[in-house]
């Protein structure tokens, strides 16, 4: 029998179908979301000389490989390269004519290993996997990152080429010490890349700022600042000056953005917009400096941004190869 109390309930179930509706089209949104397809494999790296980097990267990623060897790989290209004068074998001496290196490497896992003030070891990058799988450590540094890589069958070698030595023995004439921006006197190959699988991994590897101190050490072999990797949201690496990387534990902040939602693009943004604000609140010259990050979430999308023009990076994916591209950047 029809009544009032049937109506109000007929009416009451009627309302809140009519309510469900939304939040079950939200649910099938956010499903939807979950379930978009990645773009991977994907790999970028800094500079220009990422596109040789990334095309010895791509020949593991492209055949399924893991994405931990592929970044070893790939920036042991650069590391080899005696012309390239920032990374490795013909890096710029420190002050005193001695060739540091410095490096880290991150996998899908968490797994850690870094090398500081490395010398006489072309591929400081691979001594650092070495201290990630054989040491229970994290990082070595200076004599005791040599002694172990000796101990692990690296071979000892003279990372000072003649172009090196000669440019050194030039600034002893003067000695000043006036880093500038986007020379790539200071410059890093952090390289990033998702695999087939779906895994995260980085490296990060210099021969760091030319003419600095002895035992200087900056972003580059340093967890959370020249490289970060957290499997569940996105990686970042961090180039340009170290220290105001440092400042801000760069990319690790970059990641956490990516955490809370932001694109790898916004991410980039407002990180080096914190170097920026922190740069004019201590009074420093902002066209001074140079920092630039590169970055890629689990969907394979990525972003970049640096303080100003000059910083480039390559990117290589099955859609359109391995190209060159121009970052964006904050100062006109």
């Amino acid at each position: 029998m029809w009544n009032r109390r049937n109506f109000l309930r007929s009416l009451g179930l009627a309302s809140a179908g009519l309510a469900l509706k939304p939040l079950d089209s939200l649910a099938q949104k956010t499903a939807a979301s979950k379930n978009k397809q990645a773009l991977k494999p994907i790999v970028l790296s800094t500079w220009r000389f990422g596109l040789e980097a990334n095309a010895a990267a791509w020949k593991v990623l492209s055949t399924k490989g893991k994405a931990l060897d592929a970044v070893e790989q790939g920036v042991k290209v650069t590391e080899a390269d005696p012309e390239e004068r920032s990374v490795g074998y013909g890096g710029r001496p420190d002050r005193d004519g001695k060739v540091t290196l410095d490096a880290c490497i991150m996998d899908e896992l968490g797994n850690i290993g870094s090398v500081a003030a490395l010398e006489y070891i072309k591929h400081p990058i691979s001594v650092a996997r070495a201290v990630m799988e054989k040491t229970p450590h994290v990082m070595l540094t200076g004599q005791g990152a040599l002694d172990f890589a000796l101990a692990q069958g690296f071979k000892k070698e003279n990372l000072l080429t003649d172009a090196s030595e000669k440019e050194w023995k030039e600034w002893l004439k003067t000695s000043e010490y006036n880093p500038k921006a986007n020379i790539e006197n200071h410059d890093t190959i952090g390289m990033i890349a998702l695999d087939a699988s779906g895994n995260l991994s980085g490296a990060c590897t210099t021969s760091g700022m030319a003419f600095k101190m002895h035992g200087r050490v900056g972003d580059s072999p340093i967890i959370g600042a020249g490289l970060y990797v957290d499997n569940e949201v996105g990686a970042a690496t961090a180039t340009g000056h170290g220290e105001e990387v440092i400042r801000i534990v760069g990319t690790h902040l970059v990641v956490e953005l990516m955490r809370q939602g932001k694109s790898p693009q916004k991410a980039c943004e407002e990180a080096v917009q914190r170097i920026i604000k922190l740069t004019r609140q201590r009074g420093k010259d902002l066209s001074k400096i140079q920092v630039g990050f590169i970055a890629i979430n689990k969907q394979g999308e990525h972003g970049a941004y640096c303080i100003q023009s000059g910083f480039n990076y390559a990117l290589h994916d099955t859609i359109n190869g391995n190209r060159l591209i121009d970052a964006p950047y904050y100062l006109t």
